[in-house]
């Protein structure tokens, strides 16, 4: 069975040679010249479809009324998607293509279609000096532009409030999943009996689309899954919804800090939960106890960053960011110290735990939950009972204030 890769190509920044987007370039050059060359023209379609199968999903309503509207075609193809927006919808339907083959299928095709107009170009270079559009979107097509490039210009593209919806590929026939790292890797495309034209898509987890789309100025409002719908093929498309925010008000000043160091009255630190197959990973101290990987929040470091840091120095696994989700801050007391600590769920790492030089835990081992050991250190057993409100583990009480987007439920904030 044949991926389902949507028949049009992708529009970037400027593209370097030998770059992933310039290999991009050059398959949809030769897809678009193939297609020229069996005169064929997909037929303008009754509906809007976000995915590669009719009828799957919503339609051109998530856009919004687009009557009167200007809409942006991101990597238009061969145009029939901007053609049903314009003639169905009322849209003023600008479609942005890079590639010449495939931009010429479009105007051969619909070049008289009243209310669309077919660019060859950049689309961050054309978004540069064009007038702010009232809705945007992508099918298929901005998996295969680099994700820092195009974000930026189309956040300063569309006008506040305007939305972005994009149909992006999730798991490939392969079986392979997103990424959640944000790298280009290899998709094929096929069509009919051609020769396959290899490809750099940026297959992400759509949490990391989340992260990029808020990065460069937009709220996503929904992100929907959409599988195949031949129960035996393992292909599923997401469909993210998202929408360019306001523009940031003029910011107020604010006075610098007094350059005298305060009195020492708090401690930060962060402590990691691992759980893997076997139950959870603790290390056993110098003192005797028995703790989850962490410490104390150096200047200057994000609590992920330190989370990170920190099992490596301890243990020697490699975590990334976007592999740990913060659950939320601990505050208690030791005589006249505050001490603030954050828990963490790390969800991936590499590497097996092990005994660092020089650092005062290890004997890194894993416990199921239903025979964790006495004996654990107060802020390790203040961290899992925060995650776990149901784990039978006594400690001094401490108040627990739940992330909004932390990992896991709670019953709610409060003394634990």
């Amino acid at each position: 069975m044949k991926p389902q890769i949507p028949s049009s190509s992708s529009s970037g920044s400027r593209i370097k040679r030998n770059s992933p987007e310039s290999t991009n370039t050059r398959a949809w050059q030769i897809y678009g010249r193939r297609q020229l060359a069996r005169a064929h023209t997909p037929p303008v379609p009754d509906r809007l479809d976000w995915t590669p199968w009719a009828g799957i999903g919503p339609g051109a309503e998530v856009l919004g009324d687009l009557t009167g509207r200007r809409v942006l075609d991101i990597g238009s193809g061969a145009g029939h998607h901007a053609v049903h927006l314009a003639q169905a919808h009322g849209a003023h339907v600008t479609g942005i293509e890079l590639s010449p083959t495939q931009h010429e299928r479009a105007v051969c095709a619909h070049a008289d279609v009243d209310g669309v107009e077919f660019v060859h170009a950049d689309v961050t270079e054309y978004l540069a000096g064009a007038e702010p559009f009232d809705a945007a979107y992508a099918i298929g097509t901005l998996a295969f532009i680099d994700p820092h490039r195009s974000l930026p210009a189309l956040r300063d593209g569309l006008r506040p409030g305007a939305p972005l919806i994009l149909s992006l590929l999730h798991t490939d026939l392969h079986g392979r999943g997103p990424s959640t790292q944000v790298a280009p890797r290899e998709q094929m495309i096929l069509l009919r009996d051609d020769p396959p034209l290899p490809t750099q898509m940026w297959v992400l987890a759509p949490q990391l689309w989340e992260n990029l789309l808020t990065e460069y100025g937009f709220r996503v409002e929904a992100v929907d899954l959409f599988p195949h719908p031949d129960e035996s093929a393992s292909v599923v498309q997401q469909l993210i919804r998202a929408r360019r925010l306001p523009d940031r008000p003029a910011r107020v000043s604010s006075r610098p800090r007094s350059t005298r160091a305060p009195a020492a009255h708090a401690a930060v630190g962060v402590g990691a939960i691992l759980l893997g197959e076997q139950g959870i990973l603790l290390g056993r101290h110098r003192r005797g106890t028995l703790e989850l990987p962490g410490g104390s929040v150096e200047a200057g470091e994000s609590f992920e960053d330190a989370v990170i840091r920190e099992l490596a120095e301890e243990t020697g696994l490699v975590a990334h960011a976007e592999d740990v989700g913060l659950l939320g801050t601990l505050v208690d007391h030791v005589e006249d110290v505050l001490r603030v600590t954050v828990g963490a769920l790390v969800h991936a790492w590499q590497g097996q735990p092990a005994t660092q030089p020089d650092e005062s835990v290890g004997d890194w081992a894993w416990y199921p939950l239903d025979q964790l050991p006495h004996g654990l250190f107060v802020c390790s057993a203040q961290i899992l009972t925060a995650w776990r409100p149901d784990l039978p583990i006594d400690h001094p009480p401490a108040h627990f204030t739940r992330f909004a987007s932390g990992p896991v439920a709670t019953p709610g904030n409060g003394p634990i």
